[in-house]
């Protein structure tokens, strides 16, 4: 297996791969994916089994301490030399899971915003993923504002 950033021809693995990991309220459209990959491909991890994507973790960079729901969808506010890289999604294809391809994706990510000199990382997930999370260090600060989805998210950040 290989990790590596993704260009603009991933985009429709990408988009397939996002469409089997997540709810339709929830998934990413193609065309905010398109945006995302337009500005900062450099923080989509792909993760590749040969020639298959077979999970990615996404995610832009701001100064802004929380995730908020205009993120996913506002590309324009990602700022490369930013202090916090953002996690909006950490997919993996459902034959791939319970592997290990999340977490090796994630030390991956991890390692890349340490080494850019960030200040951590971010992400929202779900009550019963807040411990999955926990054990890279991620510490849960209580129930997030996002609505995204019409889901309840709690808010992990991983403190450098």
């Amino acid at each position: 297996m290989i990790i590596r950033n993704a260009v603009m021809k991933d985009l429709k693995d990408i988009a397939d791969v996002e469409a089997q990991c997540f709810p339709e309220a929830e998934a990413a459209t193609e065309e905010s994916l398109k945006k995302r990959l337009e500005v900062y491909p450099n923080h989509f991890w792909l993760l590749y089994d040969g020639n298959k994507l077979v999970g990615f973790i996404n995610g832009m960079v701001t100064d802004e301490p929380d995730l908020s729901d205009e993120m996913y969808d506002n590309a324009g506010m990602h700022k490369e030399d930013g202090r916090w890289q953002m996690i909006f999604g950490v997919d993996t294809v459902p034959d791939y899971r319970r592997r290990g391809c999340a977490e090796m994706v994630m030390r991956r990510v991890i390692a890349d915003a340490k080494e850019q000199g960030r200040e951590g990382l971010v992400l929202t997930c779900k009550e019963k993923l807040v411990h999955y999370y926990a054990k890279f260090g991620f510490v849960n600060e209580g129930i997030s504002q996002s609505v995204h989805g019409n889901v309840v998210w709690y808010q992990m950040r991983l403190r450098f």
